[in-house]
């Protein structure tokens, strides 16, 4: 299969049982996208399908042919990190980093639609993302800040 991950064409044969965290991780070699609960639960494997935010432990790889799959890694453009990355280190938004791929790309995918989003509609992107060492403050002050760059 074709499988178009951060605007670069890879094909790779894969088994039906597949998941995309499982392509990503361990075809590509993709570990910014991080294995949780498997089973949609967490939203560390958070990727952007499309542009839209989905749990990659949940989609077959085989469903993603012909879309476009962005990855944290996919992030950083001519060196630079995304700005929703620079507001999460501004604003001590990383705490143990495991959940942070998943927040970040569900940040972006909610401000690539909404680019000035409210408070709570910044909380309701977020809340298929658990993290376990935030109180979330300082995430949804990353992403709110993120609005103003």
């Amino acid at each position: 299969m074709k499988l178009d991950v951060n605007g670069q064409l890879h094909d790779i044969p894969v088994e039906a049982h597949e998941t995309l965290l499982d392509v990503l991780r361990n075809r590509l070699g993709l570990t910014g996208t991080k294995q949780g609960c498997s089973g949609g639960g967490c939203g560390a494997c958070t990727v952007l399908l499309d542009g839209r935010p989905v749990y990659s432990c949940m989609v077959f790889a085989a469903r993603a042919e012909g879309m476009k799959v962005t990855t944290i890694e996919g992030l950083a453009q001519n060196g630079e990190i995304h700005p929703i990355q620079r507001a999460f280190i501004d604003h001590g938004a990383v705490q143990c980093g495991y959940c942070t791929p998943g927040q970040i790309l569900s940040a972006k995918a909610l401000l690539d639609k909404n680019p000035s989003p409210s408070e709570s509609q910044v909380k309701e992107a977020i809340v298929g993302n658990l993290c376990r060492c935030t109180g979330y403050v300082k995430i949804v002050k990353a992403i709110l800040a993120a609005v103003r760059t």
